[in-house]
């Protein structure tokens, strides 16, 4: 039966390609990007595709809170079930590291985007949904102060705390869950893919993006990955694996989510519509 997957970061990347991919078998599609340009091209190849399902296009920065809210809503407003999130979106290197609401753009984008999107679509989800997060192989210790936007991080270890960060409240929220919600995955696509975001880091790759995009559609879609929520994939590996071991520490992981509350607390005032 076709599903309702909403995909972020979709224009470029492991997002575009996993769009093509679940597009190609006939799930209806939601594309989030910051750029309505870029998502019409894909928004258009897509529907190119033999036996592409229904595609929709969503413009938001996810630098932005009460952006990622308002996204959360149109989808919402649109569909009153959303069968899987794939929370794709992240950044690196950024020439702007902090937002209009004093964080790290890192952090941000990488972990507490997700987070408020995932609560906001958490009602509209079913038992056996699936919410695929994103992380990565390069995960550090989590600085609290960085992630509230109170310390400067190089992109490297801002990308690695933030990733780092997002592992740990997929793991209480599948805890809160119970099994009463839907399972929520975290996954290392690959290191080193072919992706804008790693040629501007590092200037080559490992292999491409594909590699990336055909992990995801198995985690969003086959069975092994039914009763996986709060577990960490390792593509490097091509198996479960344990991830950083402060994600499995219980009172660090709780202060992530807790460091990122406090956060939402904080700019709520100036969050917008949502």
């Amino acid at each position: 039966m076709p599903k309702i997957i909403l995909i972020t970061g979709a224009t470029d990347g492991i997002g575009l390609e996993t769009a093509k991919m679940l597009s190609g078998l006939g799930h209806t599609v939601l594309l989030h990007g910051r750029s309505a340009d870029k998502l019409a091209d894909v928004e258009e190849m897509l529907r190119a595709q033999p036996g592409a399902g229904h595609v929709e296009t969503y413009v938001a920065d996810f630098s932005s809170m009460a952006d990622v809210k308002a996204l959360a809503s149109d989808v919402v407003a649109a569909h009153p079930t959303v069968d899987i999130l794939i929370n794709n979106a992240g950044i690196y290197g950024t020439p702007n590291t902090r937002t209009a609401d004093g964080l790290d753009t890192r952090f941000a984008v990488n972990t507490i985007a997700p987070y408020v999107l995932t609560r906001l679509l958490l009602p509209q989800m079913a038992k056996s949904g699936r919410v695929i997060n994103l992380s990565s192989a390069a995960q550090a210790p989590v600085d609290l102060r960085a992630l509230s936007g109170k310390m400067p991080l190089s992109d490297g270890a801002a990308y690695a705390q933030s990733k780092l960060a997002l592992m740990m409240w997929s793991r209480v929220l599948a805890e809160s869950l119970q099994g009463e919600g839907p399972a929520v995955i975290a996954i290392n696509p690959g290191s080193l893919l072919a992706t804008k975001m790693v040629m501007d880091a590092y200037g080559s790759a490992r292999a491409g993006v594909d590699v990336g995009a055909q992990i995801v559609t198995q985690a969003a879609l086959s069975d092994a990955f039914q009763n996986a929520s709060g577990r960490y994939f390792d593509n490097d590996e091509g198996r479960f694996a344990a991830p950083h071991p402060d994600a499995l520490h219980p009172t660090k992981a709780k202060q992530v989510v807790a460091a990122i509350e406090e956060v939402l607390a904080r700019i709520t005032p100036s969050s917008g519509r949502g």
